[in-house]
């Protein structure tokens, strides 16, 4: 089947929320926000499932643009197994067009996980820019998934988040471990002109 025969919809975070937790590397989209969701379809099939949001750390918006608003970051892409070549670069293409055309965005950035072997493909396949590599990151290992370190601090209305208390618990008996990632690569796509301000990376590095 040609991968222009999917379709692409705009729908809700509720509605990907357990696909990406089961397709997705990471296993969660907790602490993530989610402010525009997309899923595949292969008739009523989903197939594949991402989002975009603000970045995850504050003030990261500033290396990239004039203003917070001209910024959004793919968060989450993942498919099934086994879709055809260039499955994902047809998504996100449907994807940016969407962005353009229906908000102020001028700036995706988004990241190549190095921890997981990934160098960028989809995104260079995508005609993202690589930007250089980001030094690694301080996570918290937990019962087989990676959290930011932000995640103990997750609140929602004054109060810790349940998941946010577990880890903190798991954090204090030792089941739950700190650990330094290997970087991530970083890509960005001109949705607007201009389109990088000030990228400051660690280093920079080319994608093999």
């Amino acid at each position: 089947m040609s991968v222009t025969n999917y379709e692409v919809r705009h729908t809700e975070r509720r509605a990907i929320a357990a696909f990406i937790e089961q397709w997705h590397y990471s296993g969660s989209i907790n602490g993530c926000i989610a402010d525009y969701c997309f899923s595949l379809h292969d008739g009523e099939r989903m197939i594949g499932a991402m989002f975009y949001g603000r970045m995850a750390m504050a003030g990261q918006w500033k290396r990239f643009a004039e203003k917070e608003s001209d910024v959004t970051e793919l968060r989450r892409l993942c498919c099934i197994d086994d879709t055809p070549k260039n499955t994902e670069s047809f998504f996100i293409g449907a994807t940016l067009r969407w962005l353009k055309r229906n908000t102020p965005h001028r700036i995706v950035v988004s990241y190549a996980d190095a921890e997981h072997g990934h160098t960028g493909t989809i995104y260079r396949a995508s005609n993202f820019t690589l930007e250089g590599k980001r030094a690694g990151a301080r996570v918290i290992l937990f019962n087989g998934k990676r959290y930011h370190d932000k995640a103990i601090r997750t609140k929602y209305k004054g109060e810790l988040k349940p998941f946010a208390v577990r880890i903190k618990a798991a954090l204090e008996t030792g089941e739950a471990v700190y650990a330094t990632t290997a970087g991530k690569f970083c890509y960005t796509f001109a949705l607007r002109k201009p389109k990088v301000y000030n990228v400051e990376l660690s280093g920079t590095a080319a994608a093999s």
